[in-house]
């Protein structure tokens, strides 16, 4: 009865009622008849959009946890170019990434015989390696500079005592420092991924065909505007949500701090 009560308030319902006219203006006022001609290539460029997403939030985040181990704990040869890229990609924005390694690196490998006459060949001469590698190392680059302060921040008197037990510095590291580091970031890795997830568009200006490519395909061949742009905001919103919540249930399983 609480959770209805508080949903009833007075400026809850106003704010429902003005969204379900919304809803209702947009169903009747604008134009969705071409929704079914460009159904599958939607569905493509979502599927795309989410593996994207999934394949560079977790290859990136295998590499942020060795750039912040080396910013803690690693010798100076370790800890100052994993600084130093950590400081470019934080530093540099994510489309000039993106068009260097495409632009750059994309016109250089055709020059190179040995890689032309490769097995590699006919994947980098597409867009799409590229798109993953930019995201990658810009969501690695952020989260080695969180995982510094997550590998820091554990109790170091849990350490200590695990190496007066004579635990071996890597089953330590697996079983008492990278778990509680993870859970004290669950948090912030959780608005990153959204975050991850807003800036998969900009690999549409490589011609990685996905969900906004498909939405600026749509408003070029028959000059609409609105009604694909609210369909691309009601997915991203989707996703997000999913996104929240997921890690909300990974915080409350793990007791993370929130």
């Amino acid at each position: 009865m609480t959770g209805w009560r508080s949903l009833l308030q007075p400026h809850r319902i106003v704010l429902m009622a003005l969204f379900a006219g919304l809803v209702v203006w947009c169903a009747v006022s604008l134009r969705w008849d071409w929704i079914p001609q460009y159904t599958p290539l939607a569905i493509e460029g979502a599927w795309r959009t989410i593996w994207i997403l999934v394949v560079t939030t977790v290859a990136g985040f295998l590499l942020a946890i060795p750039l912040g181990l080396a910013q803690a704990i690693g010798p100076w040869y370790l800890s100052v170019p994993a600084k130093t890229f950590c400081t470019i990609i934080r530093g540099t924005p994510l489309l000039l990434q993106i068009w260097l390694l495409y632009y750059g690196l994309g016109s250089l490998f055709p020059q190179i015989p040995w890689i032309r006459g490769s097995e590699l060949w006919p994947y980098l001469r597409q867009a799409w390696p590229y798109a993953v590698l930019a995201l990658t190392l810009s969501y690695a680059g952020y989260e080695g500079e969180v995982m510094r302060g997550a590998f820091a921040g554990v109790n170091k008197g849990q350490l200590e005592a695990a190496n007066a037990f004579g635990m071996p510095r890597f089953t330590m590291f697996r079983r008492i420092w990278l778990p509680q580091a993870i859970r004290n970031v669950l948090p912030t890795l959780g608005g990153e991924t959204i975050l991850q997830l807003k800036a998969t568009p900009l690999v549409a200006t490589i011609t990685v065909v996905e969900i906004y490519a498909v939405s600026s395909r749509v408003r070029s061949d028959l000059f609409i505007v609105y009604e694909p742009l609210l369909l691309l905001a009601l997915f991203y919103m989707i996703i997000a949500g999913i996104i929240a919540l997921l890690f909300r249930r990974f915080e409350l399983k793990t007791g993370s701090r929130v």
